[in-house]
């Protein structure tokens, strides 16, 4: 074999193989030492609020009844997150959202209990509320120029007042349909929570793989085999762990004269156990999850997104339609507004005047940023909502363990809001060439 032969052999194994798990911790190293950190800061310090809580609290906090209500506590939070990622990737902001989510839910509301519409027609004129908002702004701000910080401030109090013209001032409306509250209130079986452990790691797995086989077909660099199977067994035992804690009974009921805890293993004969099982609220999060990511890392408007938000001159001069990505985006949005709205009245049992108002907005405008979403636009994934999702939930559900002052848990809130900030920002500043 002649020279040149043998190094493009070289070159092509070198092209189809990125090295081993040892090559893909400097290569990371080197991201982050470039300012990329993603979601690096997130992962750790949702690492140590779990460590410090659960030393602290270890019979409360580290519970399968507290993790379950931990879920529970950040699923709207999360899904509007993941909304406002497509807002906040344009480098825009979304102030009404929280408001959408009340006002989609209220019309839900009003069509099940006053219109008689079945569960199904109301649920979609619920999202459809939703969708014209978001349209509504977007046609504001990417048609006339108008700011989205103000068109949303704008929409953020009109949408109280349109609110309590529906429900009225001091008014609940009771959520009727056994299908939605069961959304946010019942569990799967227990052999459901495995099965969906099962197809969660064997479609990542396969999904990686393929992606992987057509880089290396093509000659270009592809994670190693070494790497792609750590990373699937790390997915695999942690969801293990989650699914194991959440099948472990949360709740058990007496039968006849025999007294039962639920932490009393195994569980003692006469008692019957009446909540386990992984909450159906965590199919909606992964069956969004999947599908949002795939929108926003496979296909052209997706990339398109990105462009917008990194540069949307360029975009604009490169044939991108800059005005209708915004639009939709805002429509995305608030149709994910929607769907948090359907949440937050499920777990409620009710709307009211009140749904989606208070911290709503806040919370998980700070998961999204804390997640690894830059404020700046261009940089962001739907990951992000889930794991800056989860620091709020465990914030918000820890802190009141060790202390009632409601002024303490806003202060840690806040400054973890804003060392994310901090980090997106200096991140930012680093990774920009001088």
């Amino acid at each position: 074999m002649s020279t040149i032969e043998q190094s493009t052999d070289v070159d092509v194994k070198a092209a189809g193989d990125q090295g081993g798990i040892g090559q893909a911790m400097r290569d990371y190293f080197n991201r982050v030492k470039g300012g990329d950190v993603g979601s690096l800061p997130a992962v750790l310090g949702l690492i140590v609020l779990v460590a410090l809580f659960s030393i602290l609290k270890p019979s409360t906090f580290f519970s399968a009844l507290n993790f379950a209500n931990l879920l529970n506590q950040g699923t709207a939070i999360i899904v509007l997150a993941m909304g406002l990622i497509f807002v906040l990737l344009l480098g825009e902001i979304d102030l009404s959202a929280g408001f959408t989510a009340g006002t989609a839910a209220a019309v839900l509301a009003i069509a099940l209990s006053s219109w008689g519409l079945p569960w199904p027609l109301a649920l979609i004129l619920g999202l459809i509320t939703g969708t014209f908002i978001g349209f509504l702004i977007g046609i504001l701000v990417a048609r006339l120029g108008i700011p989205s910080f103000v068109v949303t401030l704008a929409m953020f109090l009109a949408l109280q007042g349109v609110m309590l013209l529906i429900i009225g001032e001091g008014g609940t409306i009771t959520l009727r349909s056994d299908e939605l509250l069961a959304i946010m209130n019942r569990n799967m079986p227990v052999w459901a929570g495995w099965v969906l452990w099962l197809v969660v790691v064997v479609g990542y797995a396969l999904i990686n793989f393929r992606g992987i086989a057509a880089r290396r077909k093509a000659g270009l660099g592809a994670t190693s085999t070494s790497v792609w199977i750590a990373k699937t067994a790390s997915l695999a035992v942690l969801l293990g762990v989650g699914v194991f804690l959440l099948n472990q009974p949360r709740q058990i009921v007496r039968a006849g004269k025999v007294a039962c805890e639920v932490n009393d293993p195994p569980t003692p004969k006469g008692c019957i156990p009446v909540i386990v099982g992984v909450p159906w609220a965590v199919l909606v999060i992964l069956v969004l999850l999947v599908g949002l990511t795939f929108v926003l890392s496979r296909t052209g408007f997706g990339r398109h997104i990105y462009a917008v938000g990194g540069n949307s001159e360029a975009a604009r001069r490169a044939g991108i339609s800059v005005q209708g990505i915004k639009i939709a985006c805002f429509m995305i949005c608030s149709t994910m507004a929607a769907v948090a709205g359907v949440l937050i009245a499920s777990r409620d049992n009710s709307v009211s005047p009140t749904t989606g108002g208070a911290q709503t907005l806040l919370f998980a405008v700070g998961a999204a940023v804390i997640g690894g979403t830059s404020l700046f636009g261009g940089r962001g994934r739907m990951i992000d909502a889930i794991i800056g999702g989860l620091v709020i939930a465990v914030i918000a559900n820890g802190l009141p363990l060790i202390t009632q002052q409601s002024g303490i848990q806003y202060v840690v809130t806040g400054l973890v809001l804003l060392v994310a900030a901090s980090v997106d920002a200096i991140s930012r500043k680093r990774s920009t060439p001088s």
